[in-house]
């Protein structure tokens, strides 16, 4: 695994702008982690006909983080938390790598098998 987490919240008829709301409110949690940094996805390119070169995409965060089991699993924990509080028309999609899971704030053994399995792949420890 790389040191890059891209995270996308999303809500049922959520806008833009509700969005951008969500995400920094999960930002501002997963700061309290031993995270390098949490800050907004931007594009590479800006819409045309803006100024600025980068451009934010509404509700989604990019995470930079050590690599390792821990400091994963420590995302995915506080994201369930925040999802679990939040009710049940948030998910957040997690990608890895390419490689992308959902988290809804639904308990169960199914979910956190598939969880776990996912931050196996991704923390270099054999399953």
């Amino acid at each position: 695994m790389d040191d890059g987490v891209q995270l996308e919240v999303v809500e049922d008829a959520a806008d833009e702008e509700r969005l951008e709301d969500l995400a920094l409110l999960l930002r501002q949690e997963l700061l309290m982690l031993d995270v390098r940094s949490v800050e907004p996805y931007t594009e590479d390119a800006a819409p045309d006909g803006s100024r600025g070169a980068l451009a934010a995409v509404a509700g989604v965060l990019s995470v930079s983080l050590a690599p390792g089991l821990q400091a994963l699993g420590s995302v995915i924990v506080v994201i369930r938390e925040w999802l679990r509080r939040g009710g049940s028309n948030r998910t957040v999609k997690l990608t890895v790598d390419g490689d992308v899971i959902e988290l809804t704030g639904a308990t169960g053994e199914m979910q956190q098998q598939l969880v776990d399995a996912f931050v196996r792949r991704h923390s270099g420890v054999d399953a």
